[in-house]
């Protein structure tokens, strides 16, 4: 579990590029030749996270600057955060970074990754950050309710979003766990024809009455594999800030919410757990490096 409090020290020692064994496959850590300290962290060639060491508010992912952009419109002051999904903690560096006195938990079930970032990342500077090795459905489970502002889902395994968080009894505990006034993110990955996704927004729809989906029109038109990033809320979310956001990103988001997500979903069923679901694949290497010459 990385350590709490506010006046740590920063780890000099520069990351080591390579491989590392990790629990869900080969970890490799990669250094980005545009940025003096900035790196990328693969699973068996899936990119799973992007560390700017120097700037945590750096969002090089599109889906993560979605993520980012919706917590930069929720109200103002630190927050009460839980993460389903470490690896390299991006979102949890930038909530520190944007909202300094932030209280943060991640979940996540690969121990020897997490030791990686600790190591190699230094994890151990972030402000009142906490990890807990665990399956991130159980770690809900140990959560208080009414004890998170924001909780958010980007949990993958070998390159396919678990099942059981995508369910309307998990989305019930999420609810659970969040402050009538709290936010909840989800990164879902589909392809053409986003029939999971749609099953993903109708059981997110049963559970709160407030929701926004941001994606890439090429994503929504089912041309190509990609992220889908639900927000989720019992009050209002800030729709004309996250739309300003996203309108002026460097890739351009498409928002749905209202009747345009009601026509999104069509008769998509919400998921339960007396389904097995089988969670999308992305094609080979679509989130990953380009093959090996």
């Amino acid at each position: 579990m990385a350590g709490r409090g506010t006046n740590r020290r920063r780890d000099t020692r520069r990351p080591v590029p390579g491989r590392y064994p990790v629990r869900f496959g080969l970890a490799e850590l990669l250094a980005d030749a545009d940025r003096a300290n900035a790196w990328l962290l693969t699973v068996d060639e899936v990119a799973q996270s992007y560390v700017d060491l120097d700037d945590p508010a750096h969002l090089e992912f599109e889906y993560v600057r979605r993520i980012g952009d919706v917590i930069d419109c929720l109200d103002a002051g630190p927050l009460d955060a839980l993460h389903l999904g470490g690896a390299g903690c991006t979102v949890p560096r930038y909530i520190a970074a944007t909202r300094p006195g932030s209280r943060q938990l991640v979940f996540d079930a690969d121990e020897p990754l997490i030791d990686l970032v600790r190591e190699q990342l230094d994890l151990r500077s972030v402000p009142n950050l906490r990890v807990r090795i665990s399956d991130g459905r159980e770690g809900v489970t140990t959560r208080r309710d009414d004890s998170a502002d924001l909780v958010v889902a980007d949990v993958f395994q070998r390159a396919r979003m678990p099942g059981d968080v995508a369910t309307l009894e998990f989305t019930g505990d999420v609810d659970r766990v969040l402050r009538p006034t709290g936010t909840y993110l989800i990164n879902v990955a589909d392809g053409p024809g986003l029939k999971f996704a749609r099953r993903v927004v109708a059981t997110i729809g049963t559970v709160f009455p407030h929701v926004v989906m941001l994606a890439d029109s090429g994503v929504l038109r089912g041309r190509r594999f990609g992220n889908v990033v639900l927000a989720a809320s019992r009050k209002d979310l800030p729709l004309a800030g996250i739309s300003r956001r996203a309108a002026s990103a460097a890739f351009p988001a498409r928002v749905t919410s209202g009747a345009d997500l009601d026509r999104f979903r069509g008769n998509a069923k919400p998921i339960t757990d007396d389904e097995a679901v089988d969670t999308p694949r992305p094609p080979w290497n679509v989130f990953g490096l380009p093959p090996k010459t």
